[in-house]
């Protein structure tokens, strides 16, 4: 028996390319197209778009147009901008250089920085654009997605492989993607981003999987779309990592832009066949926190479990692999069935566990929160 009042309705946002809509079995199916709703008359402006500069790869040079290797952080964020094609027609840019330096050397000062140009500039742009190198986009796309609630506006990072003297250099048509992709209404709403190579990815997620080829950030996770010529696609509506936990930093306002911030001390082990127990000894008064880079899917030494399990610092099982997830169930056990202050990573890899227990460590959370933390990338 048919329903006369039953009302259905899409559950995609993507209003724009839903065909039907179907409100009761009494009124006609109507078909939505371009003309049912005239665009005002008035031109829409320009967005703007903010780009923040901080170095890496795509700020290098090389020795000569062979070079992919031993080159230099050398250009400004003007110099990167003259180099792409013309933009006049798809946005209003302003630049801002916050720093020059190779990833491997941002610090916490350096993330505060971006921490702080990113937060600035969300209320004046529609968009943001961070040059990054490579080496450790993800951690700092990773940090600015779990501090910073982005609203609508797209956060995209972009890096390059080559230097800017390399033949075939790929930062300029990087850096022109990601400012058309800032650009793009189809981009809001996604929160943090990454592009490179063609490929539109979730920072949350992102991870580079090679160290010289230009499809460094080839990943399964948060794989969102790809920029074709001049079109971008999105594969999906627009939404934000699932269990993505948002912390809120709490700084002095008075602190200046170069004000040096720490959080709390967490390192990194990698495991290995004959892994010793004196490792972690090493480092238990050392640190608040320890990542271990475990075999498998949490595998450990039964003496490394052990002594783990004594430890009162919280301690994040992550993995050695690039792909797959540590869970709970792996996780070693005391005699009494507890887990103690051992947590799974879920699907982070080492470096990512090492920000978010930073974090969490930050806001003073007990283990059983932490463990919450976690469990939202299914681990705990």
């Amino acid at each position: 028996m048919v329903n006369d009042t039953v009302e259905i309705t899409t559950i995609c946002p993507d209003i724009e390319n839903s065909q039907f809509a179907l409100s009761s079995s009494a009124v006609d199916v109507v078909r939505l197209n371009n003309t049912a709703t005239p665009m005002g008359s008035v031109p829409r402006a320009l967005p703007r778009i903010k780009v923040l500069g901080t170095g890496g790869t795509i700020a290098s040079k090389g020795s000569d147009a062979s070079a992919t290797a031993g080159y230099h952080v050398d250009l400004t964020i003007q110099d990167m901008l003259t180099a792409i094609p013309d933009i006049s027609g798809i946005c209003e840019i302003e630049y801002e250089q916050l720093c020059n330096v190779d990833s491997k050397d941002i610090d916490e000062s350096v993330l505060f920085k971006i921490y702080k140009g990113v937060s600035e500039s969300l209320q004046s742009f529609d968009g943001i654009v961070i040059t990054h190198g490579t080496d450790t986009m993800s951690e700092t796309a990773f940090f600015i997605e779990s501090t910073i609630d982005t609203g609508e506006v797209p956060v995209v990072f972009v890096g390059s492989m080559r230097p800017s003297t390399s033949v075939s250099a790929d930062g300029p048509m990087n850096l022109y993607q990601a400012i058309c992709i800032a650009a793009d209404r189809k981009s809001r709403g996604r929160g943090v981003l990454v592009s490179l190579n063609d490929q539109i990815s979730s920072g949350y997620y992102i991870t580079k999987t090679n160290a010289n080829s230009l499809d460094t950030f080839n990943v399964r996770q948060g794989y969102l779309g790809n920029f074709v010529n001049n079109d971008i696609h999105y594969y999906y509506p627009p939404t934000k990592p699932l269990g993505c936990h948002k912390f809120k930093l709490k700084f002095d306002e008075s602190l200046s832009p170069t004000t040096t911030f720490c959080f709390p001390r967490v390192c990194i082990l990698y495991a290995h066949q004959t892994f010793p127990t004196e490792f972690i000894d090493m480092v238990a008064d050392k640190y608040d926190g320890i990542v271990f880079a475990t075999l498998g899917a949490g595998s450990l030494p039964d003496n490394v479990n052990q002594r783990a399990l004594q430890l009162e610092v919280p301690i994040v099982y992550s993995k050695r692999s690039m792909d797959g997830m540590i869970p709970v169930a792996n996780l070693p056990k005391s005699k009494e069935g507890s887990h103690n202050t051992i947590i799974a990573s879920g699907y982070l890899n080492p470096e990512k566990s090492r920000i978010l227990l930073q974090l969490c460590l930050a806001s003073n959370y007990t283990i059983p929160e932490i463990r919450h933390v976690f469990s939202g990338v299914y681990g705990g």
